[in-house]
């Protein structure tokens, strides 16, 4: 299966060969190299604009949309196979699972990525 990007900003510079690669490392360690991915990368006026929409909170997120950043698109995909930090007791579970990606995703490319989740704990 596959990994379709679009990339709809001019923002950050994206690396398309890289993020494909990074993803598809992503998809291996969790196993669901069976499901086709889509990633759509905008800017933060519209990702305010598609959050708004569909979550009725008039302000830019990550979870909608990934810039290139490998611990930005491990959060991501928690985020798409259902983990969220609304609560503690989410932001828990999300951390323990992203953490889990990026010592995975370390181990086999010997990077030493930490997860998003723990930083954004920190910011709030």
């Amino acid at each position: 299966m596959g990994v379709v990007l679009r990339n709809l900003q001019r923002v950050v510079p994206l690396r398309r060969a890289r993020l494909r690669k990074d993803v598809d490392t992503l998809r291996h360690i969790l196993g669901i190299q069976k499901f086709d991915l889509g990633i759509i990368c905008v800017d933060n006026r519209k990702i305010q604009n598609i959050n708004n929409i569909y979550r009725k909170k008039n302000m830019p997120t990550d979870v909608l949309s990934f810039p290139f950043y490998e611990v930005v698109t491990a959060h991501g995909i928690c985020h798409l196979l259902g983990y969220r930090h609304e609560t503690e007791e989410e932001w828990t579970e999300m951390l323990q699972r992203e953490s889990y990606i990026l010592n995975e995703y370390n181990r086999l490319t010997g990077r030493q990525l930490e997860p998003l989740t723990k930083r954004c704990s920190q910011d709030r």
